[in-house]
């Protein structure tokens, strides 16, 4: 059985090493703490995520796919503020004795290592520290990154005549977990990459610095997510059902109604829901179109709080009534 720092120096420092004293770590892993030092002008974003075995991902999910998706969740709270990413912690408790011997925990470990790698090298996010512990499945990841001060995207910034949008397709996430349950395992379907392995939008939050007028990420459904926007921004929200864009091939699998649920409160999708005015819609655009993503404009905000919503009547109660996804009753109305 792998010892705890054997297994720690194994997997998740010698990787980092080299890069560490590039990217801002005067004392990375290995110590009781981690020392970084922030870039001059620059504001910490901070932010952190627990990922559940059979809550956030299925117990048989490929490791790759377990060590990328814990990270990328994480990740794409940092672009809904617009930030960098440059650090972050990981603490992995998982239980060897759900291996048949030590060399199915070497290979578990093997991919679930690489996946988290992967995905923090291609966005020069170096491990700095975190811990390993015996007991159920779960991973928790802290991110953190930098804004130049006062820059920052945030949720209280919207205004009655903003118009909402919403970065790339959604209920992909969703679509992806029903393709699960199904049976598919094929990761190259559209619909399953979206689910299990899905990509943090931190060059849209970037490249919507300046121009979005407030942010956050879609991971519990664009009506839940909303409702935190208006909250925080004290605005109402009126959108148009028919401009929702729907992930590839989700309307085919689960119908056009069931493919709007999806979109509208499936979750998993992290892509970007922001609001900016009207005269700045056209320059976002072209920013996400230079990265290969598309910006859609599904409703705008108004004075009277609550949310409304257009087309498809059959589904404009649902939308008034949706209360969103709640971890400790598992229920949404």
């Amino acid at each position: 059985m792998l010892a705890e720092f054997d297994l720690i120096r194994r997997y998740f420092m010698s990787s980092q090493e080299a890069s560490a004293a590039s990217n801002g770590v005067t004392l990375g892993c290995g110590d009781d703490a981690t020392l970084l030092a922030p870039s001059a002008g620059q504001q910490l974003a901070v932010s952190v995520d627990t990922s559940v075995v059979d809550v956030h991902f299925p117990r048989e999910a490929p490791a790759f796919a377990v060590g990328h998706r814990a990270l990328a969740v994480a990740l794409s709270d940092l672009a809904a503020m617009g930030a960098t990413s440059r650090w972050c912690l990981m603490a992995l408790t998982f239980d060897q004795r759900q291996f048949a011997d030590d060399e199915a925990t070497h290979v578990w470990l093997d991919g679930y290592a690489r996946g988290f790698h992967a995905l923090s090298q291609q966005h020069a996010t170096a491990l700095v520290g975190g811990d390993v512990t015996s007991g159920a499945l779960s991973i928790g990841v802290t991110v953190m990154g930098e804004v130049p001060v006062g820059e920052a995207l945030t949720r209280c910034g919207a205004q009655a005549g903003d118009l909402i949008a919403v970065t790339g397709a959604l209920g992909g996430g969703a679509g992806g977990l029903a393709l699960w349950q199904q049976g598919e395992r094929d990761l190259t379907h559209p619909l399953l990459r979206r689910y299990l392995l899905p990509e943090p939008r931190l060059a849209a939050g970037l490249a919507l610095r300046g121009l979005a007028t407030a942010a956050l990420d879609i991971s519990d459904g664009v009506l839940a997510d909303l409702a935190h926007l208006r909250e925080a921004s004290q605005v109402g929200a009126d959108i148009t059902l028919d401009a929702l864009p729907l992930a590839e091939g989700l309307e085919s699998l689960l119908g056009t109604e069931g493919a709007l649920k999806a979109a509208l409160s499936g979750g998993d999708d992290y892509e970007l829901l922001v609001t900016l005015n009207a005269a700045d819609i056209a320059k976002a655009q072209q920013r996400l179109a230079s990265l290969g993503l598309t910006l859609t404009v599904i409703g705008h905000c108004c004075e009277t709080l609550g949310i409304s919503a257009s087309g498809q009547r059959g589904l404009s109660r649902y939308v008034s009534g949706y209360a969103g996804w709640q971890h400790f009753s598992g229920e949404t109305p």
